[in-house]
């Protein structure tokens, strides 16, 4: 690990070639908070491909727009929700729809951060 960002709503695990963030109980996550990840990417990861992986360990919410900024981000490798609960699992099937890069739910970080070097490690997600 390199880093833990805290912000007023998520902490952030800086990796090599990925991120686990973990958002605060009760925000709405909105595309104003894309700033923060654009803000992050081209500190920590420009010229190289990443991964965002999202602990949900809290319940909050996320306004589907903020999605369509995400796909933008062009060395975004990846997006993946770590989740064993039910219900955070029917959510992301639905955020996924709005994302136009891979995007996987998972139930482990282990899972995660294995899917996310196999993603990487792939001849057509090289820059």
């Amino acid at each position: 690990m390199t880093d833990v960002l805290k912000y007023d709503f998520c902490t952030m695990h800086i990796y090599d070639h990925y991120m686990i963030v973990v958002i605060n109980e009760g925000v709405t996550v909105t595309p104003e908070h894309n700033s923060v990840l654009l803000n992050v990417a081209d500190t920590y990861y420009k010229n190289t491909r990443f991964v965002y992986i999202t602990h949900r360990l809290y319940s909050y919410a996320v306004d589907p727009a903020v999605y369509r900024e995400t796909s933008k981000i062009e060395n975004l490798a990846g997006f993946c929700v770590v989740s064993s609960d039910y219900k955070a699992k029917r959510n992301a099937e639905i955020e996924k729809l709005f994302l136009n890069k891979p995007f996987e739910i998972l139930d482990t970080i282990d899972e995660a951060t294995s899917w996310a070097d196999s993603i990487l490690n792939t001849k057509q997600n090289q820059i």
